[in-house]
């Protein structure tokens, strides 16, 4: 674990989930990313077994980074803006894979459906009792996301990974913010602010179709 975990505070992930909304309720996609890359050291911090997450979703966010700092972007500085640009001149193809890869709404849907998955997970180390199984609160929480993208082989095998899961208290010392007791205080902060960013994400791709890609695929 090491300098990775060192580097892991919950509370950086709680402010930039916090400032990821504006007043008109816009994604502020630099937070959105300075959100993700602060869970992605959480995971890393607790070894390999969040690799096949983790490393797909720092892909995804170099993808966003050059997009947000390439010549057009003045469209990337909030979800809204991006999805109008991207869809307005019809740079998501959601049917053909290889004619808009890494279009910004198709990479975000990928970290949006893994937020998703760790949002409940992280619910789940909030509200579990002590001994509660994290291999248990890992494996509900993906079913309930991130499996219905996955095929059967890549499913089987992260249900497996999952059995070897440090346990709960392990978990909420990662977090960096104290004891379990204040991990958990703090988790209770920061999850109604993920939660919201994903509810407004959610509207905006159910709003403009751009959830209907349901194709088995590689991580996420």
């Amino acid at each position: 674990m090491g300098d990775l975990e060192s580097d892991f505070n919950l509370k950086v992930v709680l402010v930039s989930f916090k400032q990821c909304l504006n007043e008109k309720e816009e994604v502020l996609l630099d937070h959105y990313l300075a959100g993700w890359r602060g869970l992605v050291r959480f995971l890393n911090s607790l070894g390999a077994i969040f690799s096949f997450i983790s490393k797909d979703v720092t892909t995804k966010l170099q993808i966003m980074e050059r997009l947000c700092s390439g010549p057009q972007q003045e469209h990337y500085s909030s979800l809204q803006s991006m999805v109008a640009y991207e869809v307005g001149n019809q740079l998501v193809d959601l049917e053909r894979r290889s004619q808009h890869p890494d279009s910004g709404c198709r990479t975000v849907l990928r970290l949006h459906r893994a937020l998703r998955w760790l949002q409940l997970f992280l619910e789940g180390l909030r509200t579990s009792p002590e001994d509660a199984r994290t291999a248990v609160l890992c494996t509900d929480s993906y079913n309930a996301s991130l499996a219905a993208y996955h095929p059967w082989i890549i499913r089987r095998a992260v249900t497996v990974a999952f059995c070897t899961l440090p346990t709960r208290k392990v978990f909420l010392e990662a977090m960096n913010v104290g004891s379990p007791e204040q991990a958990v205080e703090m988790l209770g902060e920061a999850l109604p602010f993920i939660e919201r960013v994903y509810d407004v994400s959610q509207k905006l791709y159910t709003e403009h179709s751009l959830q209907a890609e349901h194709s088995r695929e590689t991580l996420p």
